[in-house]
């Protein structure tokens, strides 16, 4: 019987009655599974506001560990036992040893008053180090026989790159099954690997179902279920449409954009080492689920194209707009090479880019918008006369397999659209297979969800 790899999310961990919850599920399987488990709901953003305090002020170090040791000895109370209890203050004391480890690393952010790309990777690693500690501790008490990897123990290494990191399959492979190997539940901290020189690499911001995924490739496992609180993968967001669908079934390529494009259930690299070797990811929701382990959206290779085609219709808010206009600024040679090389060494992520003879249109995460323009305004582009950065902008993506093949579906997205007077400032069609994107202002966001719903879904 193939293993099936487990991932347990932040938002599995937020309320006293979610570790129950996670003992209910992992007893289910009645077999070894692979757990990943991601930090305490809330720690890595403690974590990175801790590194911003940190380097100005050393009082910050004692505040973060003080609400570290709290927040993960108040469970250990819970489910572990408090007071004199002698296993509870066991599992306290391996807490205390590595929040210890990472005040190390805190002084030395505090007295070079600056945060080496290292140094950062290894600290955010420690919410998931003290999560995964933690929950072998209790599924051990509550008689689930299991040990912790680490993944410095597991052999998963990377390629190096610091916050956005990709497993190094052919490196990793054999280490990791053969450390995986037996009849042992092994419970192991999401979210970062080890890069060939032994260094943490962070695989990006909710990376831990990355982790689970690039896990089940190296091992070859039946599946890969990842338990969310939410009921799986919908025709849209239900804080905006009515009676939204649960979509039982996707194909990897439309889960990755809609991942991308907004549906915040998955880390949108989670398909990346599953797509060459067919496991199915599969969704559950942990507030709601059956002895049956019946999942609520399943993602395989083999997609399936619907009569409508459209499957869902998602939106993004994190998005800006960095604007170039010139007269020839679309076909003079160099310059998309000169901008783009210039974020890159500024670690700022190119989402798309649309050009035109007098205009070239680079999407970013809004976040990175000012410092962008910052950046572009002082190489003194000599065929762009204006530089504007565009927020209060929302990005609409409408997904579903054969999109491009339909006649006709495009026209009735943006009927739908037009039957509100909403503009669409931007349109990409064919970057994708399975998805339609276009731009509009914000405060017409609802509008057009709503209304491209009701259009495919009735």
């Amino acid at each position: 019987m193939k293993k099936i790899v487990v991932k347990f999310g932040g938002s599995n961990l937020k309320r006293k009655e979610d570790i129950v919850r996670v003992i209910q599920v992992v007893k289910l399987y009645r077999q070894p599974v692979i757990i990943v488990i991601s930090a305490l709901y809330g720690v890595t953003d403690i974590l990175v506001n801790a590194l911003r305090d940190v380097k100005s002020d050393e009082k910050a170090i004692s505040v973060l560990k003080e609400n570290l040791l709290d927040i993960h000895y108040r469970i250990v109370d819970l489910y572990i036992g408090s007071g004199d209890s002698q296993k509870g203050n066991l599992v306290k004391d391996k807490i205390d040893q590595r929040v210890n480890r990472l005040e190390k690393y805190l002084r030395g952010i505090h007295y070079l008053g600056e945060i080496p790309d290292f140094v950062e990777d290894r600290v955010l690693s420690y919410g998931e180090r003290l999560s995964s500690l933690l929950l072998t501790a209790i599924l051990d008490f509550n008689g689930i026989s299991c040990r912790e990897c680490l993944p410095e123990d597991l052999g998963l290494v990377t390629n190096g790159e610091y916050r956005n990191a990709t497993v190094d399959f052919p490196v990793s492979r054999e280490d990791v099954k053969q450390c995986l190997s037996g009849d042992e539940i092994r419970v192991i901290p999401g979210f970062y690997g080890m890069s060939r020189d032994s260094r943490v690499t962070l695989f990006g911001r909710g990376g831990s179902d990355y982790t689970a995924a690039a896990i089940a490739r190296c091992i070859d496992a039946g599946s890969v279920d990842l338990w969310k609180d939410v009921p799986g993968f919908m025709s849209a967001d239900p804080k905006l449409v009515d009676n939204p669908i649960v979509l039982h079934h996707l194909g990897y390529n439309e889960a990755a954009e809609l991942s991308y494009f907004g549906a915040r259930i998955l880390h949108p690299r989670t398909f990346e080492p599953v797509t060459e070797t067919g496991i199915p990811v599969r969704l559950f929701n942990i507030d709601d689920f059956t002895e049956n382990l019946e999942p609520l959206t399943v993602i395989r290779d083999e997609g399936f194209i619907k009569d409508d085609i459209i499957k869902s219709v998602t939106f993004s808010d994190d998005f800006g707009i960095l604007r170039m206009q010139g007269a020839g600024v679309g076909i003079k040679p160099g310059i998309m090479a000169k901008v783009t090389s210039m974020l890159s060494e500024d670690r700022i992520n190119i989402k798309s880019v649309i050009t035109a003879q007098t205009s070239i249109n680079i999407l970013l995460s809004r976040h990175d918008l000012e410092r962008s323009l910052q950046i572009v305004q002082r190489t003194g582009l000599s065929a762009v006369d204006h530089i504007e950065a565009i927020d209060n902008i929302t990005l609409i993506a409408v997904v579903g397999e054969g999109i491009l093949e339909k006649p006709g579906i495009a026209a009735r997205v943006f009927s739908a659209v037009s039957r509100h007077d909403i503009n669409v400032r931007m349109i990409s069609a064919g970057a994708s297979n399975v998805a339609i994107y276009f731009i509009i202002d914000k405060e017409e966001r609802d509008k057009a969800v709503k209304s491209i719903h009701e259009e495919f879904f009735g």
